[in-house]
């Protein structure tokens, strides 16, 4: 997909040091820009009720969304599913503000999240494994891809595959650097009655103005 980058410098705008990653020419995540990777997590988390929650997240970039996981002390396994191992390597050695390195809790699953949902789901060591959170953070958005061979978890097929890999009850988050979708919306209503796109509001101190961004939430049925 690209040349894959981790940077690290000091901002003379906001006066502060940053680590950016970027894939060829595309910048995938910054890290005076956390707030929607962050509240991805809490928002999916908030709408589950009870404990000893299992929790996958697609796309582990800088790590805020897994790091914001792992403190809901409620979850009792996060499995991170992650393409590029490079960034795996990242976390384990510590090159990144976030890092997630593996432990009780968490655990990497170096594959592709796409062809996971499109096969026998995220758990290689256990096929068919639902959960009670999916979380995906590796797209601009439903569509704006990285990679065409992405495009097919955005129908209403793919979707219908991932809503079994779902417990009862159980939620899917996506981020979206993009406006709410419509389209896409009535692509989630088809396999989960309750989806919302909710507009994530946060200060961008390099345009000095707010900046937004997009977290869908769709919960299965109960």
């Amino acid at each position: 997909m690209g040349d894959l980058t981790l940077r690290r410098r000091l901002d003379p705008t906001a006066g502060v040091e940053v680590y950016e990653v970027k894939l060829g020419d595309e910048f995938l995540m910054s890290s005076l820009f956390t707030v929607a990777e962050i509240e991805l997590s809490t928002r999916a988390l908030r709408l589950l009720d009870g404990d000893d929650l299992d929790v996958v997240v697609g796309g582990l970039g800088l790590g805020y969304t897994a790091t914001a996981v792992l403190e809901d002390p409620r979850v009792r396994s996060l499995l991170v599913v992650e393409r590029l191992s490079q960034v795996i390597g990242w976390h384990e050695r510590g090159l990144v503000p976030a890092s997630v390195p593996s432990s009780d809790r968490a655990r990497m699953v170096n594959e592709d999240f796409f062809a996971l949902a499109a096969g026998s789901g995220f758990d290689p060591g256990s096929p068919g494994r639902q959960f009670h959170a999916v979380l995906l953070d590796v797209d601009h958005s439903p569509r704006h891809l990285l990679s065409p061979s992405h495009a097919d978890f955005y129908t209403a097929e793919g979707t219908a595959r991932l809503a079994r890999l779902l417990r009862p009850g159980g939620v899917f988050a996506l981020w979206s650097n993009d406006p709410p979708d419509e389209d896409y919306l009535h692509t989630l209503r088809g396999s989960f009655p309750n989806a919302i796109a909710e507009i994530i509001e946060f200060a961008n101190p390099l345009q000095d103005r707010p900046a937004t961004n997009t977290v869908y939430l769709a919960q299965h049925r109960s």
